[in-house]
């Protein structure tokens, strides 16, 4: 059996309803939000190790939970449960180069990999790139404001759909232990700029968007005053300095190669995202 933990959220709801039913269980933190999946379901909570039960399950597919800064301790008590109960294979989604990189999200991403190696479970890290969806919000405040406001420069993010890597941990999980051992750098075919996503949403919508570039002091105080907390928004910059830096712009072609079409180009990303709003003024 596999198991999909995180299987209440966007990218884990993908994975579970692209494997057989019969051949995978749905761990949920509140196992009524996978109810209407159709598949066998377990309460699995990060931080209650008393409800990761792993007992029957061949393949875990664990997802990287969202709580940052506990995510190394979460992770560390499912790779446990593995251990006890005999798991074969760990399938790991974690960040782009999570061993060598400076991304600011990689820490904890690399401490978990660590484990897991450590563990001596057979393993499978699928180190994701940028998701179009994490831009979601930025492009419908474009549509409105006419204007993306940055600091990442002319940096480059090659992301791609949410549902590609849903496909790539579905090609991997039912690959019957080829990928094991196996580290896959996965993003999208095209790396694109904060001013060429500026292009798409006008022409998506038929009105002038342009991106403006801000020092990262000018980038922080403008999220900061327009409501974000402190802490996310040192975040938010330091991620865009990664961006600058090129961090997020490799295009490696494994995510194309793994999933066997071209990953989802960001018009796509861009016109899902406005669907319903008036093209025009």
């Amino acid at each position: 059996m596999i198991l999909v933990t995180g299987a209440s959220g966007p990218l884990g709801r993908l994975v579970v309803v692209g494997l057989p039913t019969d051949q995978v269980i749905a761990g949920a933190r509140r196992p009524q939000a996978v109810a209407d999946l159709g598949v066998q379901v377990r309460e699995l909570d990060y931080d209650r190790a008393e409800t990761i039960d792993l007992d029957g399950v061949d393949t875990l597919l664990l997802i990287s939970g969202n709580a940052i800064g506990r995510r190394v301790e979460q992770h560390g008590a499912v790779v446990d449960a593995a251990k006890r109960a005999g798991v074969g294979h760990i399938v790991y989604t974690s960040a782009p180069h999570a061993d060598a990189t400076e991304l600011v999200v990689a820490p904890e991403h690399r401490a978990t990999e660590e484990i897991i190696r450590a563990s001596g479970i057979p393993f499978t890290f699928l180190r994701n790139g940028w998701y179009h969806e994490n831009y979601t919000e930025t492009i419908a405040r474009a549509a409105e404001t006419g204007e993306i406001v940055g600091s990442a420069g002319d940096g480059r993010v090659a992301s791609a759909a949410r549902a590609d890597f849903a496909a790539a941990a579905v090609a991997v999980l039912t690959a019957n232990g080829r990928y094991e051992n196996a580290v896959l750098e996965l993003t999208g075919d095209r790396a694109w700029s904060l001013p060429e996503l500026a292009a798409e949403i006008a022409e998506v919508t038929g009105r002038p968007v342009e991106y403006r570039d801000l020092t990262p002091d000018e980038h922080r105080a403008h999220l900061e005053a327009t409501g974000t907390p402190a802490e996310v928004a040192g975040f938010v910059v330091a991620l865009e300095q990664n961006i600058a830096a090129g961090l997020l712009a490799h295009t490696p072609g494994e995510l194309r190669e793994l999933i066997g079409r071209p990953t989802t180009p960001l018009r796509a990303a861009v016109a899902e995202a406005l669907a319903g709003v008036p093209a025009g003024r």
